[in-house]
């Protein structure tokens, strides 16, 4: 009697074997679950206003500035808040120039336009210092795009002051971006620019990688054009003088020098070695940085008055 196996056969020509179909649909389900994660994060974030929110921190605490005077300036219906202040070198004469001085995104101007008076002390200037919107008693919502409107605003405000006289332009981190934005629009008789970022490309660069760029593609997208330093700085020609923290953890020095690498002017470079972000010169560094703003006035200002 012949016995006949129940087992299965396991020739494949005759049965074939299913496709590993559920593999497979996992793994379509996974990328369409992360594909539309990721597209409904960036569209939330875009047009959410994430840029805006992760990159400027407003206050509206008062702050006392002995010596400054307050000023509003109208812009797209509302006002800009600008303090400004004369150096000891202007006392009992009139400014030879003017510094128009941009804050970093935690920054105000009560207090730059103080830092601002020191650095230009040595020179017979006015410095104004110009607070974002949301900041200080400036208008309107917090904004990076309103940030580079308002600092032209201020731009325009100042200039029918000046008469022929030379307007500088000044700004700390974020505050670069504002004057290289400023400088490619109007006419300026030069920089100084304090650990200038290039928005864009540090946040994908620097801070991209532990959210696997989730956060950082969104909040890079919502930097304006107005502030992108590295197409800026290709239009300035106007001579700067850029100051570096060679120890900055938030703003590092390859980044910096990517701004100082695509300006088109003169330019003269202050480094502080062991600075950090948030350090201002000290000692002889701020000799240095002094030293630096000289250059910069006998380029324009010192030159201009020898002329015949």
């Amino acid at each position: 009697m012949e016995l006949h196996s129940t087992t299965p056969s396991l020739d494949h020509s005759t049965t074939p074997s299913p496709l590993p179909k559920p593999r497979r649909s996992r793994w379509r389900r996974r990328v369409a679950v992360y594909g539309s994660t990721y597209l409904a994060f960036f569209l939330i974030m875009s047009f959410g206003g994430c840029a805006d929110r992760l990159l400027l921190h407003p206050s509206n605490d008062p702050i006392a500035v002995e010596g400054a005077t307050r000023l509003e300036v109208p812009a797209g219906g509302g006002t800009v808040e600008v303090w400004t202040m004369r150096t000891s070198a202007c006392r009992g004469r009139e400014p030879q120039a003017y510094v128009l001085q941009f804050i970093g995104n935690a920054d105000r101007a009560e207090n730059a336009v103080v830092r601002a008076a020191g650095q230009w002390d040595a020179h017979p200037v006015e410095v104004w210092a110009v607070n974002y919107p949301a900041f200080g008693g400036s208008t309107g919502p917090v904004s990076m795009k309103g940030s580079a409107a308002a600092s032209l605003a201020a731009y325009d405000a100042l200039k029918p002051r000046t008469g022929d006289r030379p307007i500088f332009l000044s700004g700390i981190s974020l505050g670069t971006a504002a004057a290289l934005h400023v400088a490619s629009q109007r006419p300026v008789a030069g920089l100084v620019l304090h650990n200038p970022p290039p928005l864009r490309q540090l946040i994908l660069g620097r801070f991209g990688w532990w959210n696997l760029w989730l956060l950082a593609t969104p909040v890079a997208c919502g930097v304006p054009s107005e502030l992108d330093s590295l197409g800026n700085a290709t239009r300035v020609t106007a001579p700067a003088v850029f100051i570096l923290a060679g120890a900055d953890e938030i703003v590092s020095p390859k980044y910096q020098h990517k701004v100082v690498d695509a300006y088109a002017g003169e330019k003269r470079l202050v480094d502080l070695a062991g600075a950090h972000h948030n350090d201002m010169p000290e000692g002889k560094e701020e000799q240095d940085v002094k030293a630096a703003i000289d250059w910069l006035w006998g380029r324009t200002v010192a030159a201009g008055a020898s002329a015949p």
